[in-house]
């Protein structure tokens, strides 16, 4: 990236202003354009109102972006990431999840010939970029005593099933929206192989998984639900180290969490509240996008292994 980013920003729905808001902390960045069919409002970016147009297309005849930002509809993503790749030399960071399904994906690979997708092509698994899952992840790697993660049981609750219907048209499932948070959260700490049960109930309301993952060569399991069903969100992780009898416990929703063994307690991790939670997802998101080495997470080949085992659920697309 150069020392002046130019960004264009295509979508205007509810997490485009969270990139708008963190994009906006940058001294670097301007928006060069945002793009929305609809009658979305023109957003102010640090004082002015970019140039707006109705489809991405018309935008990069016009401009020459150093990044594109795609806070688009999961189904619109493969067209507009390959419109980006192709008219454009920007980098692309897609909203998760990068495809709606395999075939997509197989399309944006024909691209590789001709594109550098590893280069270019970046996805926002920002739950990996959480400050609870940040401390945690640091917290496994320093400790190589503790043996292999052996077992980890991860449930994301939302309170979608109060938006009905909408709730399907903007999410499709509950899997579509949070499984592929918590198989990117879980990047940080095992290597993931393959999806070894899923299941789809409640309409898609609900799900329930179990993963197969490697973690310092050692297989394990990781079981994985997410709900619509509750009044309000819930979403908590845990890590079990068997060997050595260490447990870590995530909250994320507080960003909180405390690693145990037995009655001892081994480390903890607290959140003042200040920070809105996908603001603090966002900007060390947005920090190792920009700093010209991201990290593997947001990459290709990381987006390949999570939609293999997020698409391999019944039901998905």
């Amino acid at each position: 990236m150069t020392d002046a980013v130019r960004v264009g920003l295509v979508g205007l729905g509810t997490i485009a202003g969270t990139h708008l808001d963190v994009l906006a902390e940058r001294a670097e960045v301007s928006l060069e354009f945002t793009v929305d069919p609809g009658p979305a409002e023109r957003p102010v970016f640090k004082g002015g109102r970019p140039p707006h147009y109705a489809g991405l297309a018309e935008a990069l005849e016009a401009h020459q972006p150093d990044l594109v930002v795609l806070a688009t509809p999961t189904e619109t993503h493969a067209e507009l990431a390959r419109q980006a790749l192709v008219r454009s030399t920007a980098r692309v960071l897609v909203e998760k999840p990068l495809v709606h399904d395999l075939a997509s994906l197989a399309r944006l690979r024909t691209l590789e010939e001709s594109v550098d997708l590893r280069s270019r092509l970046f996805t926002a698994h920002h739950f990996a970029f959480s400050p609870e899952v940040d401390w945690a992840a640091e917290l496994v790697h320093g400790r190589p005593d503790w043996g292999p993660v052996t077992e980890i049981t991860s449930a994301f609750y939302d309170p979608y099933v109060l938006k009905g219907a909408e709730a399907f048209a903007s999410y499709t499932s509950s899997w579509t929206d949070s499984g592929v948070n918590q198989l990117s959260m879980l990047t940080r700490f095992v290597d993931l192989v393959a999806l070894s049960s899923g299941q789809q109930t409640d309409d898609g309301a609900s799900a329930w998984c179990t993963a197969e993952y490697r973690s310092r060569d050692v297989p394990g399991t990781a079981r994985l639900r997410s709900s619509w069903l509750t009044g309000s969100s819930s979403k908590e992780s845990s890590l079990t180290f068997g060997r050595s009898g260490v447990e870590i416990w995530i909250d994320h929703t507080a960003m909180t969490g405390f690693a145990a063994r037995g009655g001892e307690l081994i480390a903890t991790h607290g959140h003042d509240g200040r920070t809105p939670r996908k603001v603090a997802h966002y900007r060390p998101l947005y920090e190792s996008l920009l700093s010209g080495r991201p990290d593997p997470v947001l990459g290709f080949d990381a987006a390949v292994t999570i939609t293999g085992i997020h698409q391999a659920v019944p039901g998905v697309g």
